[in-house]
């Protein structure tokens, strides 16, 4: 009855976000909006995205098949980040917006290989309905948010944990970190795209400060939540993070 209840409140969370994006009077594309990028570029962000999310579907499928339960899991994690990925705060000078991710949580929960091809999915969504970045920028997308994202919060989260920091600052952490990691591939991707005959780094760093006034709190406000989120798993349903391999089963006793 929990189960079905808590599906039910993410189909109507998700809901209400889609209703909000395509009927408020003001939309913005976030993400890399699409056009931004030039073809050359595009197209290798995409080759660069395809083995990650071709890794992602290997290890659901093999996951899957030794637990049944795994994919509705999943399911659920893809609709907390597409939910959380859903608040965009415009960046004129960047040419693209601000958002929190998501990917923290579910690159401690799920692993960086499932925590890529859900950002995938959720980008994929938010493309082709929302108008939210773009079909041409979806692999440069999934690069900067899934891969970086994803990599940044599971390393931040593990080596902290191997080290015995406590579960709420590795987690605090690995929010902040995935966020940040985010922004900084996003700042590469646009300024390696746009910069025509221009010099790198000058415009890496015009693209990196105009982010820092949304990023630097969002990302703060990232590593909060997913700190929220892993310790109330911690306290709750340390069994769950046991069976993803997130603490041990010793952990879990205490």
């Amino acid at each position: 009855m929990k189960i079905k209840n808590s599906k039910s409140k993410v189909f109507i969370f998700s809901l209400s976000t889609i209703h909000y994006s395509l009927f408020t009077d003001t939309a913005y594309a976030m993400h890399i909006s699409e056009g931004i990028l030039p073809f050359n570029w595009a197209l290798l962000w995409s080759l660069v995205a395809v083995p990650f999310v071709a890794w992602g579907l290997y290890k659901l499928k093999k996951l899957s098949s030794i637990d049944l339960s795994f994919k509705p899991l999943v399911g659920l994690m893809a609709a907390v980040v597409f939910i959380i990925s859903c608040m965009p705060i415009p960046v004129p000078t960047a040419g693209t917006c601000s958002h929190p991710c998501g990917t923290g949580i579910s690159g401690i929960l799920l692993g960086p290989a499932i925590s890529i091809l859900i950002t995938a999915v959720a980008l994929l969504i938010q493309a082709l309905f929302l108008a939210h970045g773009g079909l041409t920028t979806w692999g440069a997308d999934i690069v900067s948010m899934g891969v970086m994202g994803s990599f940044a919060g599971f390393l931040t989260f593990k080596v902290l944990r191997l080290i015995k920091v406590n579960i709420a600052v590795s987690g605090f952490m690995a929010g902040l970190l995935a966020d940040w990691a985010t922004y900084l591939t996003t700042s590469v991707e646009l300024a390696s795209g746009i910069k025509g005959d221009s010099a790198f780094m000058p415009l890496f760093w015009k693209i990196l400060i105009a982010f820092i006034p949304t990023q630097l709190p969002l990302g703060i406000l990232e590593g909060a939540m997913t700190a929220g989120m892993v310790t109330l798993l911690y306290k709750k349903r340390p069994d769950l993070l046991v069976k993803m391999r997130v603490i041990k089963q010793e952990e879990a006793a205490i």
